[in-house]
């Protein structure tokens, strides 16, 4: 019951983070421009608590699934055209260029928070040892009596000093028996094991490679400080790096290379910020990057309700140079959201088969 809890508030406290600072990217360019934020959001309804301060409502809300930065004078995913009176402070009465920054300051927000944390693990040398984490049944390192927190000093007197060292030369090696050097606790001990085989994953020449049957330890970090400009410019290179893994993923969609069910939703996330949470706090923290910028991107895809949805609609009023229609904006939105739902559902039910 207590690790259900943990993984619980773990994913919420994940998913609070990115949505806070997806919001707050919202709530002050909507600040700078002179827009009044009504209501800002962590969650969906139902209100748990809040406080109203000058003209925003700050509030906690039941389902922590989203949020959202409500602008007076926005026909948003609440789909309330009333608000609309023509003020000055209001979304709507500001030009096109300040609307689409106000929009864009969300996903901009998700990518400078993902830079960041990129920018500061920067500083970490991560590094496996050859210890073991865990044991597969029926594989040779269970029949040898290898323990988790075993370290493997050498193979046939060959020593190991990382993870990828011992892999290569197991793999190297199917169906030999091979010496092993462990060290337990405070004692050296040896193991004769006869690895097992197993079809080479890769495309590489080799069809088969050994397996002992291990899973790797959570890696260690060590403080390497590399400099503040070098951080940086690791951090955007890696955010870069996955914006256009993801980008790839999406383009692999449409074009029917990839399937939806390589989408994962909220039960995936939650299963693998727990898997993240196991490995310690640095790798989570690696996961939070990944998922921000995935949370930017997916938000500025051209779909309505969403914030790209809204620059798409803005792009083609700059272009006829009118505004559309507000019932017309309501029935995008309505579409969207319905198109949204589906997509959610489908989703989660490939998350649950899975």
């Amino acid at each position: 019951m207590i690790d259900i809890l943990i993984k619980i508030v773990t994913f919420i406290s994940v998913l609070g983070v990115l949505v806070f600072f997806h919001e707050l990217g919202h709530f002050l360019a909507a600040k700078l421009s002179g827009i009044r934020v009504l209501r800002f959001s962590i969650g969906f309804p139902p209100r748990l608590f809040g406080k109203k301060i000058g003209d925003t409502d700050y509030c906690l809300q039941l389902i922590p699934l989203g949020g959202y930065c409500k602008m007076a004078g926005m026909v948003d995913e609440t789909l309330d055209p009333e608000g609309i009176k023509g003020e000055p402070w209001e979304f709507m009465s500001k030009s096109i260029p300040t609307r689409m920054f106000v929009l864009f300051a969300g996903p901009l927000a998700n990518f400078l928070l993902a830079i960041f944390l990129f920018t500061i693990l920067a500083n970490f040398t991560i590094y496996n040892r050859s210890m073991v984490g865990s044991i597969t049944e029926g594989l040779p390192a269970q029949e040898a009596g290898l323990m988790p927190g075993d370290l493997i000093l050498s193979i046939d007197d060959t020593e190991v000093q990382s993870w990828s060292e011992m892999t290569e030369l197991i793999r190297s090696r199917p169906l030999e028996t091979v010496t092993l050097k462990i060290q337990r606790d405070n004692e050296i001990i040896s193991k004769q094991v006869t690895l097992a085989k197993q079809d080479n994953p890769t495309d590489t020449v080799d069809e088969e490679v050994g397996i002992l049957g291990i899973g790797i330890s959570s890696p260690q970090y060590e403080w390497q400080y590399v400099g503040i400009f070098a951080s940086i410019g690791i951090g955007f290179r890696q955010t870069a790096e996955i914006t256009a893994l993801i980008a790839g993923t999406i383009k692999s969609l449409f074009t029917g290379q990839e399937s939806i069910k390589a989408l994962g939703g909220p039960v995936m996330i939650a299963k693998m910020t727990d898997d993240f949470r196991k490995r310690g706090l640095l790798p989570l923290l690696s996961f939070m990057a990944v998922l921000s910028i995935s949370l930017g991107f997916m938000n500025l895809l051209p779909i309505p309700v969403l914030d790209g949805g809204h620059l798409m609609i803005f792009s083609i009023e700059a272009l006829v140079r009118r505004q559309l229609p507000i019932k017309l904006k309501i029935v995008i939105q309505q579409i969207g959201l319905a198109l949204l739902l589906v997509l959610m559902v489908v989703i989660t039910y490939n998350d649950i088969m899975r």
